[in-house]
């Protein structure tokens, strides 16, 4: 007959062999009893010490990993020391003057006394081309002239007032168009108020310049359009009709538009006499 699994053998004396009818070695049940009992006490303190320390462990981990996101400043710990900083190798910020620069010279001041005025002035220079396109508008040139005798190049009373504002040259170009002809004039004087007076005093007018394929127009007592302005120290005229001698009214509108071109393109030669000159004198630091 075998023994009883799992429990303690039953047998006679000291060597447990089966068939012995003796009473258990109670002593022996107890030691084995009580030393089940510690192995078991140690089994689970030992297992709850491991299951604290991976607990911790995975605690610790989820700080690590999560600290940066929670905390983008980081500690101070975390912070480098400034021993610990590279150096600073940038450039050194730019360093400005506190003095403003002067502002750029005004274009008009060289047009407006003979003293800053130093260009030399031509017929070329003021009439360049065989021709002036103002748009869609072509003005052929005709007859041109220069000459310091201001006299010359007037009618009626206008020459006498030139001459006594002291004007230095008169220059003249002829453009026609379709039967229109104008004169165009500019006096040269000393300075911007000589040259205001000469307008605000004129009477008669310029004189027409024929030749060059255009035939004398405005002369005779012909009704002609007169205009005069200025600019600077130049006074500057246009007197235009019709080259048959047609006389011109206010309907004429043909005789005008020539005739304002004509004028709007004076000014912008002597315009840009003045921004040539100032040009010049900034770049050269004047």
């Amino acid at each position: 007959m075998s023994s009883w699994q799992g429990g303690p053998s039953w047998g006679p004396g000291d060597n447990g062999t089966p068939g012995d009818s003796g009473t258990p070695d109670w002593a022996a049940l107890a030691e084995a009893s009580a030393a089940r009992t510690r192995r078991k006490r140690w089994l689970m303190i030992g297992g709850g010490v491991l299951a604290t320390a991976v607990v911790g462990a995975i605690v610790a981990t989820a700080v690590v990993t999560t600290g940066g996101k929670s905390d983008p400043a980081g500690s101070a710990s975390e912070l480098p020391s400034p021993a610990e900083l590279p150096e600073d190798t940038s450039a050194p910020a730019p360093s400005f003057s506190s003095v403003a620069p002067p502002p750029p010279p005004d274009p008009k001041e060289y047009i407006s006394s003979a003293a800053k005025d130093k260009a030399p002035i031509t017929v070329d220079g003021f009439f360049p081309g065989k021709k002036l396109a103002m748009g869609d508008r072509v003005h052929l040139k005709g007859a041109t002239n220069r000459t310091t005798d201001c006299v010359t190049g007037t009618q009626g009373a206008l020459g006498a007032v030139l001459t006594k504002n002291g004007c230095q040259q008169l220059i003249r170009a002829t453009y026609r168009k379709d039967g229109v002809a104008v004169t165009v004039g500019i006096a040269v004087f000393a300075t911007e108020a000589r040259a205001k007076k000469t307008v605000d005093e004129a009477s008669g007018g310029l004189a027409s310049l024929s030749g060059a394929g255009v035939p004398t127009f405005c002369r005779g007592g012909t009704v002609c359009r007169r205009t005069s302005n200025s600019y600077g120290r130049y006074a500057y005229f246009t007197v235009g009709g019709f080259t048959d001698g047609t006389r011109v009214t206010l309907q004429d509108r043909d005789v005008f538009a020539v005739g304002d071109d004509l004028t709007n393109f004076v000014f912008r030669q002597i315009r840009h006499r003045g921004q040539v000159q100032a040009s010049q004198a900034a770049e050269a630091g004047q």
